[in-house]
């Protein structure tokens, strides 16, 4: 929707807007945190004598559990290496050394992988979740343990594997499309790459940052830039066997914070320069084997995307990946660091359950979402025990020690490895769990702790914002731009069927390659908006501008929220480009 104004009177209008915003916040947030019983009954009186509009927030805070669907019983696989494209489907990967997968090639397909040398049996799926329709992907070399990102364009370029240096395409198509892998033959990484982390530029290119036996980091395409070593990656190796599956977030200066094991750096990527050598954060090593998560908390408009932190939850003990029968319990602390701060610090919040092998999903109202994972043990086949069944929700506006929700329990173990990822409907899509070296599905049998079957399911978890009673303030788009530009204006109209109070947010949320307990490029950006303003009945106009540079948010493909009182619209994606 083409729009003429000036960005610069909305971001004045958009400030105002929030400072109002954050005060009302702060009042309500000190009245309900002071006395929740008190200020919900308060406000439930309100409630009734203004129509049952007020005082959402802690209504919510009473009604927190969430609920569970079962979206597909058998993928066919269990996928390890999980994203969702801007059409919302769904693709699943996971590795050709788990044996034949529950989902057949047909001849032609089998025989345009090499026949017979193959077990003729899919190691992709894609998923539309609309129908629930699950058809298989023709990949031509092993997915297992690779990275991925997508592109500006929206393509998921997967890279490296079980050893191999090859380089996957996957251009979306609609539903009804027949988009398929693309093996790029003439194209490959300069060193073979399992285990490593994939994180988009401002460029458009991608860093592949470490893996099993690397201390380099390289990108892609490569533009005549060969590898380039790090030797953070070689210290950190020494320390906790080997850079597999860093922590990597970029920053929006640019740079990039990296962690393995326990260390952490800011990293200047364009330079090959440490800028800052962090401290190192408490307690349990963070990265694989020791099974933590992160994710770098929303930026924010109000801060001018300036003020970064970055949360990291879970691990293992240090024992736990050379003695699977120990049982160590896994670690119940999460770090968090203001990486833009002069003099950054960790600062450590307990969990309310332990877990490793969590993952971290940012949610389009600015919560963490940990999900997955058990309560002992660490990554790797038959070595977690106590399944971590219930989700919790972090909250990091919260005061500190309030932070954490504990939400409805799964009734399925999602233990080694398995994935979560946040779909356009608001529902967290959960997928994986394939414990043992080939697939054992123990049909008939009972299982025993740390003997967990296969699972080919695929389950999606509706945080508690999508409950039925808050359906009457749930934002749905009546109109959306499909591109936005950097620091350009932009306005969207929303319906509304219950009068709105307040602000209505916009936020951005990235598409991220998720695989063992790490999202690739996963970041979530509070664009702030104007107060709406009603157009029509139960329609509203809202004002916002795009990010302002590459840094705050890399050219790709964006779900963007609209959230009226903690209650998110379906997602519209948007391409920001310049």
């Amino acid at each position: 929707m083409a729009v003429n104004f000036s960005p610069s009177r909305v971001m004045l209008m958009m400030t105002r807007t929030n400072r109002i915003s954050r005060d009302r916040r702060r009042e309500s947030s000190v009245m309900c945190w002071s006395g929740l019983s008190s200020c919900c009954i308060l406000l439930a009186v309100v409630n009734l004598l203004l129509g049952g509009l007020m005082g959402v927030e802690c209504q919510q805070q009473q009604q927190l559990g969430g609920s569970w669907d079962l979206m597909v019983q058998n993928a066919g696989i269990a996928s390890s290496l999980t994203a969702v494209t801007r059409y919302g489907h769904g693709i699943f990967l996971d590795r050709e050394t788990s044996g034949p997968s529950q989902m057949d090639l047909t001849a032609s397909q089998c025989n345009s992988i090499g026949g017979g040398s193959k077990d003729c049996t899919a190691h992709s799926v894609l998923m539309v979740p609309e129908g629930l329709a699950v058809r298989p992907l023709i990949i031509r070399s092993d997915p297992g343990f690779s990275s991925g990102q997508f592109d500006p364009n929206g393509t998921l370029i997967r890279t490296g594997g079980t050893t191999s240096q090859r380089v996957s395409l996957f251009t979306p198509c609609p539903p009804g499309g027949d988009c398929d892998w693309n093996e790029i033959v003439n194209l490959s990484l300069l060193v073979e790459r399992e285990y490593a982390t994939n994180q988009l530029l401002p460029d458009g290119r991608l860093i592949i940052v470490g893996g099993k036996n690397q201390t380099n980091v390289e990108f892609f395409p490569s533009n005549g830039q060969g590898l380039v070593f790090l030797p953070f990656l070689a210290d950190s190796r020494n320390i906790v066997g080997d850079s597999l599956y860093p922590i990597v977030h970029l920053l929006p200066d640019g740079n990039l914070f990296i962690m393995v094991g326990t260390a952490s750096i800011v990293y200047n990527w364009v330079n090959n320069s440490v800028v800052q050598t962090l401290p190192n954060i408490t307690g349990e090593p963070r990265t694989y084997p020791f099974a933590g998560s992160s994710v770098m908390l929303p930026l924010t408009s109000e801060t001018s995307f300036a003020v970064a932190d970055i949360l990291v939850c879970g691990g293992a003990d240090s024992r736990a990946a050379q003695n699977s029968s120990g049982q160590f319990p896994a670690s119940d602390s999460c770090g968090r660091i203001r990486v833009t701060d002069p003099n950054p610090s960790w600062v450590m919040e307990t969990m309310p359950l332990r877990r490793c092998m969590g993952d971290m999903v940012l949610l389009p109202t600015k919560d963490v979402l940990i999900i997955n994972g058990a309560q002992k043990g660490g990554q790797g086949f038959t070595n977690a025990f106590d399944p971590a069944l219930n989700p919790v929700l972090y909250e990091p506006n919260a005061p500190q020690g309030l932070r954490f929700r504990t939400l409805a329990p799964s009734s399925t173990p999602r233990m080694y490895p398995s994935t979560a990822n946040l779909l356009p409907d608001g529902r967290v899509m959960v997928a994986g769990s394939s414990p043992h070296q080939n697939y054992t599905f123990l049909v008939g049998q009972t299982f025993t702790d740390g003997n967990y079957p296969t699972d080919l399911s695929v389950e999606a978890f509706s945080p508690p914002y999508l409950s039925s009673s808050l359906t009457v303030l749930k934002p749905s788009f009546i109109t959306v731009p499909t591109n936005i530009s950097y620091g350009k204006g932009f306005m969207v109209t929303v319906t509304v069927e219950a009068p709105v109070i307040g602000n209505i947010l916009l936020s951005l949320v990235s598409a991220p390659f998720t695989t063992h307990s790490f999202s690739q490029g996963q970041r979530l950006l509070d664009i702030g908006s104007t107060i709406p303003i009603m157009i029509s009945d139960k329609v509203y106009q809202i004002a916002s501008v795009a990010p302002p540079s590459r840094n705050i948010a890399p050219p790709s493909y964006y779900m963007l929220f609209a959230i009226n009182q903690g209650v998110p619209s379906a997602g519209a994606w948007v391409q920001l480009t310049n």
